[in-house]
């Protein structure tokens, strides 16, 4: 194909890579998708009902200190026959109520509540850090949906620039002063960058389906998003990381489950001790309705284990053994917190310094882009050098763009490593 023919067909097909049918798009900020995620994300209604499992569970396990009170109602009828004697027809009625009440147990039954209402403790708080991850998770759609859309407008610019170059080199090719492997090259550069606005494009669609399922949406509907690439969070200041940790979700959560455990391991204990039980009852027995006959009964009933094949035993055992596992899960769960917060801190501020960074060398490649197009167009440079210059100044565009997004990725993983839920004032 002639080069004339190659402008043309560009030129033509050009502007198609930039019309879209203007949709109607919902437009979100950061505290849209919070409100959305907190409502809707199926993994924190999942922690609210265990949370609420957890409650009910102590509930029943405390049923067993209150009395425990059954009313009963019987008839009968039955009929006897034998040989010698005729049939006979016999009824019989009766009502009554009952009651009994657990005396003493060891404080088995006390423990078991105290274990169970650290249980509601540990839910709560896996409640809390199934919220970090859940705005870890949400902030790393945003902030990629963000960057898609802002990459789409970057790699229209680099269609521009690539355009510009193609048509300069096809006028210096076609007067004689440039050969064909530069048009080719110029073509090769323009072709990869309409690609890329094509890429970029998908990936906001991919972006926005990641959006919509970290706020729990149960349709798609195209969105965007609507933010600046601002950190606010950067830490400059080195904060207490030990002091950070005690506060982290994942580990409180480690620590209730840690005393529910030692409330356990006493009530295994407690069931060596002897159990007392209180009974009273009352009932009205009789052949005809309403029975008129009157019982109760009152006592006072005491068990106590002698040999069970070592059963309690082994729940001492294997209660003590879980206190102990839990002990270092504690331990070692603490000092992975410690770490993963010095990693995340120093990753923030990596981040930070290299947006300042690619933000000089984007100014500084722009700079030097105009003088060596100048250059190019008078003779001064070759191709291969003025090439080269313009290849710079497209990777820094992308560059600068990723490097602000990976920034706020740096600090939303920061803030997921503080322990702080979807509520954080804070992006």
């Amino acid at each position: 194909m002639r080069a004339k023919d190659s402008l043309v067909l560009i030129i033509i097909l050009f502007p198609l890579f930039f019309f879209s049918k203007a949709a109607a798009e919902e437009t979100l900020t950061w505290q849209d998708c919070i409100k959305e995620a907190a409502k809707n994300h199926p993994d924190l209604i999942a922690a609210v009902e265990e949370t609420k499992q957890s409650l009910a569970a102590k509930r029943i396990t405390a049923s067993a200190l209150y009395p425990q009170v059954d009313a009963s109602l019987d008839a009968s009828t039955s009929r006897i026959a034998s040989d010698n004697n005729p049939a006979s027809v016999g009824d019989s009625y009766s009502y009554g109520i009952s009651a009994t009440q657990l005396i003493f147990d060891g404080t088995k039954t006390i423990q078991d509540v105290k274990a169970a209402a650290e249980n509601i403790k540990a839910s709560q708080q896996n409640y809390k850090y199934t919220s970090t991850q859940v705005r870890l998770n949400l902030r790393t759609a945003f902030v990629n949906l963000l960057r898609a859309q802002d990459l789409i407008k970057v790699t229209e610019d680099i269609v521009r620039i690539r355009k510009e170059n193609y048509e300069l080199i096809t006028l210096r090719y076609v007067s004689g002063l440039e050969h064909k492997g530069a048009l080719l090259t110029a073509e090769a550069n323009l072709a990869q960058a309409l690609f890329q606005v094509a890429q970029a494009k998908r990936d906001v669609v991919l972006a926005q389906r990641q959006l919509t399922k970290e706020m729990g949406r149960k349709g798609f509907i195209p969105m965007s998003v609507k933010a600046d690439f601002k950190v606010t969070d950067s830490a400059k200041d080195k904060p207490d990381l030990e002091s950070l940790v005690k506060n982290n979700p994942y580990l409180q959560q480690l620590i209730s489950q840690k005393n529910a455990a030692e409330f356990s391991l006493k009530s295994a204990y407690a069931n060596f001790s002897p159990t007392l039980t209180g009974a009273a009852g009352a009932n009205k027995a009789g052949k005809h309705w309403l029975p008129k006959g009157d019982n109760w009964s009152l006592g006072l009933s005491l068990s106590m284990p002698i040999f069970e094949g070592g059963l309690r035993t082994a729940q001492v055992s294997q209660a003590q053994a879980y206190l102990n596992q839990l002990k270092e899960n504690e331990r070692s769960t603490r000092d992975s917190l410690v770490v993963a917060l010095e990693n995340t801190w120093v990753d923030l501020q990596d981040a930070l310094e290299t947006v300042g960074v690619q933000y000089k060398t984007l100014i500084a490649t722009e700079e030097r882009s105009k003088i060596a197009e100048a250059e190019y167009a008078t003779g001064f440079i070759t191709y291969d050098n003025w090439t080269i210059i313009e290849d710079n100044l497209v990777q820094a565009k992308t560059a600068y763009l990723n490097s602000q997004a990976n920034a706020l990725l740096a600090e939303a993983n920061w803030i997921q490593a503080k322990g702080e839920t979807l509520e954080y004032a804070k992006n």
